[in-house]
């Protein structure tokens, strides 16, 4: 297997699998348990550490190991203070250019009884589609620089998403309607009222989501 190969290999594995936690936020790894646990060298292995700590995901601490960032509750306030100044500016300087087909292919989407249906039994189901859905505009920003900042951010709300495994169903509820809201103003050429629909469904997700953190205080793995 070419090197590029195996060095994208050990990437995608360990960013996988901090992502999902199975390296929990806080802890140590090493480079000799990544390269028996992987069945790597340390060349690839060394690769994807260094991608993976420029992405916000590891610190590299000399003499103490591989320490996996801890994900706290000032973090998920950054996370969603990034989205705040990126998603609504995205919909009122660019939004003409979002697909008006993939728009109300969402629409039909979210307006879907079976589609609630199917995210209030399967979570993971639900945080695709929002995660795809909030992509779709984000990817219609033709700087580079904002798509990969938004880009570490997903990465992070994902670690908190695996943390918890759980979104009420109100919530759900409310998320499509707001994303109804959001798309019915980008189908009106709205862009005023799509970006603060887009302010709205933020804070409000952002008020859910610390609404968790404090329902799940007791985890080792949420810090302060």
């Amino acid at each position: 297997m070419p090197k590029i190969n195996l060095k994208t290999q050990a990437y995608n594995t360990i960013r996988q699998k901090i992502v999902t936690c199975e390296y929990a936020p806080g802890t140590f790894l090493n480079e000799e348990l990544l390269t028996s646990e992987l069945g790597l060298s340390r060349t690839p292995i060394r690769d994807a550490l260094s991608r993976l700590e420029q992405e916000g995901l590891i610190e590299i601490k000399p003499k103490k190991g591989i320490l996996v960032m801890p994900l706290s509750i000032n973090t998920i306030n950054m996370i969603f203070e990034v989205r705040q100044l990126y998603e609504p500016y995205i919909l009122l300087n660019y939004g003409t250019s979002l697909s008006i087909q993939q728009l109300k292919k969402f629409y039909s989407i979210f307006s879907s009884s079976k589609t609630n249906t199917s995210c209030s039994e399967n979570h993971n189901y639900f945080y695709e589609l929002d995660t795809e859905f909030h992509n779709f505009i984000i990817s219609t920003c033709p700087n580079p620089y904002i798509r990969q900042n938004y880009n570490m951010i997903q990465t992070q709300a994902e670690r908190f998403r695996y943390m918890t495994g759980n979104v009420s169903t109100k919530r759900l509820d409310d998320t499509f309607q707001e994303h109804l809201e959001i798309i019915c103003a980008c189908l009106k050429d709205d862009w005023t009222a799509a970006a603060e629909k887009m302010t709205y469904h933020l804070e409000q997700s952002k008020r859910s989501t610390f609404e968790l953190i404090f329902n799940n205080l007791s985890s080792q793995d949420l810090t302060l």
